[in-house]
């Protein structure tokens, strides 16, 4: 077994504290983001949309600028840990279910069409704009996995 291998299987007590800091960092972060932009549950849920949105752009910001660079437990201590508790798909689930069940099925559509154009279009442009920033070429898939 390589050391790759090995340290995919099991975290080191550095990454697993990274993640949990991270996570009292980005759930924070989305408590103040839900509280700012309020809304009733059968309501389209505008901070979801916010919060995946900016996570995915940053994301690909951070993946593009900073992931060959910086030991893993900052990898996993941004990705997973502030911006995995940032960002949420079970919030967005269940925005798009209440929605559906209130009896607004355009909003519903609506929900799913531009979480995941949103999505995508920021990730892609914080790819970009962190590729730039540095002056290279686009990640590879690898870079990307870790």
């Amino acid at each position: 077994m390589t050391a790759r291998v090995r340290n995919r299987v099991g975290a080191s007590p550095r990454e697993l504290l990274a993640v949990v800091v991270g996570g009292l960092i980005g759930t924070t972060l989305r408590v103040l983001i839900d509280v700012a932009v309020v809304h009733d549950l059968d309501e389209f849920a505008l901070s979801t949309l916010l919060v995946n949105t900016v996570g995915s752009f940053v994301l690909g910001l951070l993946v593009a600028a900073l992931w060959p660079r910086v030991p893993g437990w900052v990898r996993v201590g941004l990705g997973p840990g502030i911006l995995g508790s940032f960002t949420t798909f079970s919030a967005l689930a269940v925005s798009i279910v209440a929605l559906a069940q209130a009896g607004d099925i355009a909003g519903a559509v609506l929900s799913v069409v531009l979480s995941i154009g949103f999505g995508m279009l920021a990730a892609w442009l914080g790819l970009v704009l962190g590729s730039r920033l540095t002056q290279r070429q686009s990640p590879d898939m690898d870079e990307v996995r870790e």
